[in-house]
């Protein structure tokens, strides 16, 4: 709750910003604090979600060797994800073909 009234602040810091502009269209101080209230109610949430966002840095190869099968298809290595497997430093990465990799990801656990 606290970090929503700090964010909650910082929307109406924009109030005096923008009361002399919704003014000259014919609405008051307490109008715009009220609809920076309301946005804030909302865009809290949103910006929480997208700033809070897991996001998951692949590498992809158009044609490679699977490390797994051995075939030679498109293939890809997952370098980085939040949950704790972080490859981007491997000497010697390892690239799977789709069916390989889904089935590393549900080893690692991290697969979707």
């Amino acid at each position: 709750m606290l970090k929503f009234l700090l964010y909650a602040f910082r929307w109406q810091l924009s109030t005096p910003i923008l009361y002399p502009v919704v003014q000259k269209f014919g609405s008051g101080f307490w109008s715009v604090a009220l609809a920076n209230l309301i946005g804030a109610s909302i865009f809290f949430w949103v910006d929480r979600f997208i700033f809070s966002a897991k996001v998951q840095e692949w590498e992809f190869m158009q044609v490679g060797r699977c490390h797994d099968c051995g075939k030679y298809t498109a293939v890809r290595r997952l370098r980085y994800d939040p949950r704790g497997y972080d490859r981007r430093d491997d000497p010697d990465p390892e690239f799977r073909c789709s069916e390989c990799s889904k089935a590393k990801l549900k080893q690692l656990k991290i697969g979707n």
